[in-house]
């Protein structure tokens, strides 16, 4: 593995920035406070690539390797933790899914105008009763013909209110646990599906988080991802990448507190001389700065490890982990250093602590990976 980025990767960061400086970071507390949905964001990040930034230029996708999704990832979430998940989902779970797991015909309706940032797409595993516990699925699917039938809730499905189509997972065959698990594409518009209320969140405010409800929506047995019984394999290899992309967020969430608290620092006077002066500030930024460099190294490592084609299961959750709990520690510090100013919504670290929480529970909370971490561990001692 090579620490260093290569000069494409290097110019994909300055660009990215140069978009979330100039695109996002202008909107971002509005986005905060009103919780609209940037449709016209991901049509422009889409006009960059971003929107499927790994998917195969063939099936309307930028090419590049995972390493550039963490990087694009953590440009944005620097200055919007909303936008940046927003596009998390499009391209590691909806995009990614297709791309790993879909049919050439599947790629060519469900996958090619999504990656292009046409369409926006959305992940349906959580449901009321069925978080961590994902094999505990209630939605159900019964084929008759050449359709499934398929009814029940999905809770917490982030784009769920804005996108044109979803990755579903339902139980086709409840008997059999989590072998009995199948993921289907289920197009917004399709008789039967709504979308329900959206969640009031503390924080990523901007990310239409919806329930999506199915009540005998008949579903072509051509949208089924894979065979029947397949699902759950698909979700968990799926969200190997959502965590990557996950760990990333939470890097740039943090990457844009750190800033916003030196830049405070070196101007917010305190008995006659700057904070930044003072010992006890130091150090803090001086923890700040290691803890966001060892997350985005662990971040990089995961990617890498899923571009060699080796499984990265643990990597990823490694990263995931670790840079969640490092995005609060470091938000909770970026509002220490700002003092009572901190606390107020005219600073962004205050955004920053809340929009970091989630990144500890999403895609798999930090107690769950620790047992995938651990479990990996064991097979391996």
């Amino acid at each position: 593995m090579n620490l260093e980025l290569t000069e494409e990767q290097k110019l994909l960061e300055r660009s990215v920035r140069e978009f979330a400086e100039a695109e996002v970071k202008p909107i971002a507390k509005e986005l905060d406070e009103t919780g609209r949905f940037p449709r016209e964001i991901v049509r422009k990040a889409g006009e960059l690539g971003l929107t499927g930034i790994a998917v195969p230029e063939s099936h309307g996708g930028a090419g590049m390797d995972h390493i550039c999704y963490t990087i694009v990832l953590e440009e944005i979430a620097r200055v919007c933790a909303s936008t940046s998940v927003i596009l998390s989902v499009q391209n590691s779970l909806y995009c990614g899914a297709l791309a790993q797991f879909g049919t050439e015909a599947q790629k060519s309706k469900f996958l090619v105008p999504f990656a292009r940032g046409e369409k926006i797409g959305c992940y349906g595993l959580t449901e009321p009763h069925a978080g961590s516990n994902a094999a505990a699925l209630q939605t159900r699917a019964v084929r008759k013909g050449d359709v499934y039938l398929v009814n029940g809730t999905k809770a917490w499905i982030t784009n769920g209110g804005a996108a044109d189509a979803g990755i579903i997972f339902v139980n086709t065959q409840p008997e059999k646990g989590e072998k009995g698990i199948t993921a289907f594409v289920i197009e917004k518009g399709t008789r039967g599906f709504a979308v329900g209320r959206e969640e009031k969140k503390l924080g990523i405010h901007a990310t239409a988080c919806t329930e999506l409800v199915f009540t005998d929506v008949e579903v072509p047995v051509a949208n089924r991802i894979g065979n029947e019984g397949e699902g759950y394999r698909i979700a968990l290899a799926t969200l190997d990448g959502g965590r990557i992309g996950i760990a990333s967020q939470a890097i740039g969430i943090a990457q844009g507190a750190f800033e916003a608290s030196v830049s405070y620092a070196r101007h917010r006077q305190a008995f006659g001389h700057p904070i930044a002066e003072f010992q006890a500030i130091q150090f803090m930024l001086a923890d700040m700065a290691t803890e966001i460099d060892a997350a985005r190294l662990l971040a990089r490592r995961a990617a890498w490890k899923q571009d060699s084609g080796g499984r990265f299961s643990m990597e990823a959750s490694i990263a995931k982990l670790f840079a969640s709990e490092m995005a609060t520690r470091v938000a909770h510090r970026g509002i220490q250093i700002h003092g009572g100013n901190g606390y107020s919504r005219e600073y962004p670290v205050e955004r920053a602590y809340r929009d970091a929480r989630i990144t500890e529970i999403y895609e798999g909370t930090s107690e769950i990976q620790r047992l995938v971490i651990a479990s990996w561990l064991l097979k391996s001692y």
